[in-house]
């Protein structure tokens, strides 16, 4: 046989393998997911990611703002099981529309939409959507994703190269663009559906009005400037009506 094939059979077989070995269930969402990377080094990338953030970006100096957050977060981590986490929540100076949650369990909430949110139970739908984020383990899945499919775009160019000739590089280029727009984009808007999922059971567990997280979306997708947004095939989140018809799903069963 000739040494081409061995090594295409080595590349295939160790792609295999490591997708393979890095497939497990995951209670919260019950569902097998690829999981190529430690919760340490999740942590280390979370390090310097909130350090780089911070350095940009600081506090609200309100210290009652601050115990407001802390206080609404508190029955939402401990429904979440998470108590392993240091978890920290921090309302962050920029008018932006947005939160985020990193793998070490710092969540930032900028206040623009902290101001937005109209009433703490509100503020808890997005706390439940963030901390779904984590029980759900999607950094770690986001991650691996990335790192597979950079493996897999590598490996079919090598495969095509001899065959494709000049054009390797472009076709390589094209693999990457359909790994994005087939894999990476639909599995972040799956994500984000999910975490409404998760975060309206932890609401639930944590005695808030499961139809704030109605009346925060209604109002949000009500937002002037909601039409701009990209269409869902190119974004990395759900369409507006698409999330708050299955939010409202979820709402109505756990209610």
């Amino acid at each position: 046989m000739c040494g081409r094939c061995l090594s295409r059979r080595g590349l295939m077989g160790a792609f295999g393998a490591l997708a393979l070995a890095g497939c497990s269930e995951n209670a919260s969402t019950g569902r097998r997911q690829l999981v190529l990377v430690d919760d340490r080094q999740l942590a280390a990338m979370a390090d310097q990611a909130w350090a780089e953030m911070a350095a940009k970006v600081p506090p609200v100096r309100d210290p009652a703002v601050q115990a407001r957050l802390a206080r609404i977060a508190a029955p939402l981590v401990a429904a979440s099981g998470r108590a392993d986490l240091k978890w920290s929540f921090t309302v962050l100076d920029s008018p932006e529309f947005n939160a985020f949650v990193l793998p070490n369990g710092r969540v930032g909430f900028f206040r623009g939409l902290f101001d937005f949110a109209g009433s703490d139970d509100e503020i808890g739908s997005v706390l439940g959507h963030e901390i779904g984020h984590i029980i759900a383990r999607h950094p770690a899945e986001r991650v691996s994703q990335d790192v597979a499919v950079q493996a897999g775009v590598a490996l079919a160019t090598r495969l095509l190269a001899e065959n494709a000739g000049q054009y390797a590089d472009e076709v390589g280029a094209a693999l990457g663009m359909g790994a994005m727009f087939g894999v990476i984009l639909p599995y972040s808007r799956k994500h984000e559906l999910e975490a409404d999922r998760l975060g309206v059971e932890l609401m639930r567990k944590a005695g808030l009005d499961l139809e704030a997280a109605v009346r925060f979306w209604q109002r949000m997708t009500a937002r002037a400037d909601a039409a701009g947004k990209p269409p869902e095939v190119i974004s990395t989140h759900p369409a507006d009506d698409r999330r708050l018809a299955e939010l409202k799903v979820a709402v109505a069963g756990g209610a």
